[in-house]
């Protein structure tokens, strides 16, 4: 059952009726890493405030996972398991009232048509909210910057190619260091200036093959660098599917739909 689009709340003893807008409740699956986790939540509720005024916030809910538990599943490659654990976080959240669901992190998109597949309400699509971005800027090729499992495997190249845009990863040694600055680094809340220049290289190197623009491809990588870091445009893949998820959570109706419809950033299916 969705939540009304608006309110209306009466000041009674002051003659005068405020309207309030209520937007519809988002699910997060957070703990990948919990502290890019926590810039989905400031980044959530600071868009919400900046739509819609005031003391506005986003309703949400999110449920934690443990990272120690996803990194060895990674590391395992049971990505079966992986993708029944967040499949379950999923189910949660829609059974906690959330009306559209986001996995806040890039890699673990991996699983995310198991996780389509075990839930009613409306996911949103990372590499879809970045795509749309993208291609609106009428760009076709783009660095990534991610994981080693986001850069090398195919799940995310695969979906930007269907919204018409290829991609360029670092070379070696470059991919083992964005990955190592992630894990040994990010992921533990520490930030090193020695590390900002490393990807300022990498993200020059990236510009000089040819890519028009670079994709923050971890949810991490965030507090590390942004648009003053790259001479070509910055998509930052954490703030784009926060602000496509308000975009859906503020409208009347959220309806899924898959890569092939560009511009849509959502998808979803039912069991």
């Amino acid at each position: 059952m969705g939540v009304d689009k608006g309110i209306q709340v009466y000041l009674w003893g002051r003659g005068s009726r405020q309207d309030f807008r209520m937007t519809r409740t988002i699910g997060l699956i957070g703990g990948m890493s919990w502290e890019s986790s926590a810039e989905y939540y400031r980044l959530l509720n600071e868009e919400v405030r900046r739509r819609l005024g005031g003391h506005h916030c986003a309703r949400s809910l999110m449920l934690t996972v443990d990272f120690a538990e996803v990194e060895a599943m990674q590391r395992a490659g049971d990505w079966a398991a992986a993708g029944r654990l967040l499949s379950r976080a999923a189910r949660t959240l829609q059974e906690g009232g959330a009306e559209l669901v986001l996995l806040c992190t890039n890699t673990m998109h991996r699983v995310a048509g198991e996780i389509e597949a075990a839930i009613e309400v409306p996911f949103v699509h990372i590499v879809d909210a970045t795509a749309e971005r993208i291609a609106g800027a009428g760009l076709t090729t783009v660095g990534l910057l991610g994981t080693r499992f986001t850069m090398e495997m195919d799940f995310y190249r695969d979906r930007m190619r269907g919204h018409g845009i290829d991609l360029i990863v670092p070379d070696e040694p470059g991919r083992t260091l964005v990955h190592d600055v992630i894990y040994r680094e990010l992921t533990r809340n520490r930030v090193e200036d020695a590390s900002r220049r490393a990807y300022r290289e990498i993200i020059a190197d990236l510009t000089a093959r040819g890519a028009q623009g670079v994709i923050l491809g971890c949810t991490e990588i965030t507090l590390l660098i942004g648009p003053q870091d790259s001479a070509v445009p910055v998509f930052d893949s954490t703030r784009l599917h926060v602000e496509r998820a308000v975009d859906l959570a503020l409208a009347g109706t959220a309806k899924p739909s898959g890569p092939e419809l560009s511009g849509s950033g959502l998808s979803g299916s039912g069991r």
